[in-house]
């Protein structure tokens, strides 16, 4: 559990940095949503899965992948699934 915290505060001033760097405006919101719209996009394809077959576990590894990833991180658990 402590892994995912770390994982999370880590990504989190990662994003922070990367949106403030670039010179965005409010880059602690922007990297909020981006790492907020990962668990999202992961929990709706968990709520998917009855209708497209597509079942990806709440583990330690794909909950930092979405995290980190955001949306594409979340594709590629769904690519990496289906094989």
């Amino acid at each position: 559990m402590l892994f995912v915290i770390i994982c999370v505060i880590v990504t989190f001033l990662l994003f922070s940095f990367i949106h403030f760097a670039a010179k965005k405006k409010k880059p602690f919101k922007r990297a909020f949503l981006s790492m907020l719209l990962g668990v999202l996009t992961l929990c709706g394809v968990d709520l998917l899965a009855g209708m497209t077959g597509v079942y990806i576990p709440f583990t330690v590894l794909t909950l930092c992948t979405s995290i980190a990833g955001g949306m594409p991180g979340v594709a590629l658990l769904v690519l990496l699934s289906a094989f």
